[in-house]
């Protein structure tokens, strides 16, 4: 063999293994899938990565939460003091109109279904003509199947009614007792205006308007004994929801909270107790604290989902910088105990058999 023969020997077979190297390499490519299938499946309690449903995504991926039923706390400023309330006073800030409109037009789009505007007291904000606003929108431009509004009734007036009635399905009216004395003592009170008369009045304006009329009532030690059997029948609203008081850290309890609400507080026999007197309406519709928790789906005035699991009002980011789909996920909803609750019922007034 010649000696440049002995020279170009070597660098052939370096040649050769760099060959033989990309080949095997390109072969470990096209295997690497099924070699961590193998691995998987010999591995003693544990599913093979290829066969399991989400591969590819997140360990506890879920199908996204449909917000079908929304309740929107656009405001937290109210002229009442309610001993108990658990959204309370912390900021002045409204969504402006169209932002707030942009908003639920996210949702809608996401599938809601019914909207809830709630408080504070949604009618001091340009003295109802904001909340008139999106109730309109929300019933005549997304044409949702249901539009309500909980209010304590103080700042209705009936041009109000004469201008979005149409647009309204029903009106939850807050009443925690037919004793003006015990409004008083709770914080539902306002100088001479009494609590009980101005009830009587937006029950006939809910008639005359044709928005369906419900109340609801908190359930606490100042009228855990209170019959109210005739003054119920006597108003017949299509629903009486009754919630038990609930405390809710940084809200009514606790560091930060602007309500000391531990002497409302009853316990479950108490409450069950109340509710065993009622059940004869056929209108009651009882909540728990259980039950209150995590089956509502709630917006703060930043359009961010609360999360009360915790015994707290946890936010989520707001819907207008994240997403519907984001921001649901920290929202905490149980939609099992939402439907258990009664979450899903009759809520157009075009659907309900009322005799106005």
């Amino acid at each position: 063999m010649h000696l440049a023969e002995m020279r170009t020997l070597p660098q052939a077979l370096a040649m050769l293994l760099r060959v033989l190297h990309a080949q095997l390499s390109a072969l470990w490519l096209c295997l690497a899938p099924f070699s961590c299938w193998l691995r998987g499946a010999l591995l003693p309690g544990r599913s093979p990565p290829l066969l399991e449903e989400s591969a590819g995504e997140p360990d506890g991926a879920e199908v996204p939460t449909v917000p079908t039923s929304v309740n929107y706390h656009f405001t937290r400023q109210c002229n009442y003091r309610c001993g108990f309330c658990f959204h309370t006073a912390k900021t002045s800030f409204v969504l402006p109109l169209e932002e707030a409109r942009r908003g639920l037009t996210m949702l809608k789009e996401a599938g809601m279904e019914k909207i809830n505007f709630s408080g504070g007291e949604p009618f001091l904000q340009e003295r109802g003509e904001f909340v008139g606003k999106l109730v309109q929108f929300c019933k005549q431009e997304l044409k949702l199947s249901s539009v309500s509004i909980v209010s304590n009734g103080s700042m209705i007036r009936e041009r109000w009614f004469k201008r979005y009635g149409d647009y309204l399905d029903i009106l939850a009216v807050s009443c925690d007792s037919f004793d003006e004395e015990v409004n008083v003592l709770i914080g539902r009170g306002q100088g001479n205006k009494n609590h009980i008369e101005n009830l009587q009045r937006l029950r006939k304006w809910c008639r005359d308007y044709a928005v369906a009329f419900k109340l609801n009532s908190v359930i606490n030690r100042f009228n855990v004994h209170e019959d109210m059997n005739e003054q119920i029948k006597a108003l017949n609203p299509v629903r009486w929801k009754v919630f038990q008081c609930l405390l809710i850290e940084g809200e009514n309890t606790g560091e930060g909270a602007l309500r000391e609400a531990e002497k409302f507080i009853i316990s479950d026999e108490d409450f069950e107790r109340f509710l065993d007197g009622h059940r004869e309406l056929s209108c009651l519709v009882p909540e728990s604290n259980q039950k209150m928790r995590d089956s509502y789906l709630i917006l703060d005035e930043y359009m961010r989902f609360l999360n009360c699991r915790n015994g707290r009002k946890e936010p989520s980011k707001s819907i207008l910088d994240v997403g519907i789909e984001h921001a649901i996920k920290f929202s905490g909803f149980d939609e099992k105990m939402f439907l258990s609750r009664g979450g899903k019922y009759v809520w157009s007034k075009a659907d309900m058999k009322l005799e106005w």
